[in-house]
């Protein structure tokens, strides 16, 4: 029984929280550059804030923890969505909806769309990746940006363990690093071609790409998340970026209030 629960908590590596089934449309779609419709949420009217769930979550993870709900107390304008393959938003199944930067092509899209010339993000997991691909090809319009949950991993166009879930959620047997992650998402029955597609074409931020980034960056970290690889590392690779800590592990550090207060410090 321990074992089982062990597993349970340590499975969503790439994950802010647990995807939600019953997640239900009191937002709008917003169609993308290639047809594909993204459900969204944009609430309040000031300085616009983009919230980027993780890996097999959806833009309502976000609610369960306190950094949404500070934010529109505090009278920002928060965005938040489904990117695609998740949660509400379109979910195709060819190679072509995820190369090419196509989740961060939505966002910019979608940013466009509302009038938005100026904002800050707050990614978390996977999250953070897509958030990286921003400071990159949105860098007139990011403000700063607070990448939890991530160490340097990602910055490998080879990382195993991206490659070891796009192989794993097509059916390889093999590759038992990642049981937890696929186990999970089959229990909740999510979508698995989607998911492994997005694994396929996750992008990766290349050391150069991220040594020109020259806005603001936090990186928060969670006193006992020991994955996707260091944030010191990755602290190295971005000129003036912070690195903070607050309590938790991996799938709880976002939800906290600590992560709530290192995040506002930093907006100011």
């Amino acid at each position: 029984m321990k074992k089982t629960v062990i597993n349970l908590i340590l499975l969503l590596v790439f994950t802010i929280g647990i995807a939600s089934a019953q997640q239900k449309a009191t937002g709008q779609f917003y169609t993308s550059f290639d047809g594909t419709k993204i459900y969204y949420e944009a609430s309040g009217n000031g300085f616009p804030v983009v919230m980027i769930h993780g890996f097999s979550g959806t833009s309502q993870g976000w609610k369960s923890g306190f950094l949404y709900t500070n934010l529109l107390k505090a009278g920002f304008k928060v965005i938040i969505l489904d990117l695609r393959g998740n949660g509400l938003s379109d979910k195709p199944h060819t190679d072509e909806a995820y190369q090419n930067d196509a989740e961060a092509k939505d966002i910019m899209g979608l940013l466009t769309s509302l009038n938005i010339t100026q904002y800050n993000i707050v990614g978390y997991s996977r999250g953070s990746i897509i958030a990286s691909r921003l400071m990159v090809l949105d860098s007139k319009r990011v403000n700063k940006t607070v990448m939890g949950g991530m160490g340097d991993a990602y910055t490998d166009p080879n990382w195993p363990r991206r490659i070891h879930a796009y192989k794993a959620l097509m059916g390889a047997k093999n590759y038992h690093d990642v049981d937890d992650l696929v186990n999970y998402v089959r229990s909740q029955h999510l979508d698995e071609q989607a998911l492994a597609l997005q694994q396929k074409y996750q992008p990766s931020t290349s050391p150069l790409e991220l040594s020109k980034i020259r806005k603001p960056v936090l990186i928060i970290r969670g006193s006992e998340d020991h994955e996707n690889g260091s944030e010191n590392r990755l602290h190295l690779l971005i000129p003036g970026s912070q690195v903070t800590y607050v309590p938790g592990d991996h799938n709880e550090a976002s939800k906290n209030n600590q992560f709530s207060a290192a995040v506002f410090f930093f907006f100011q």
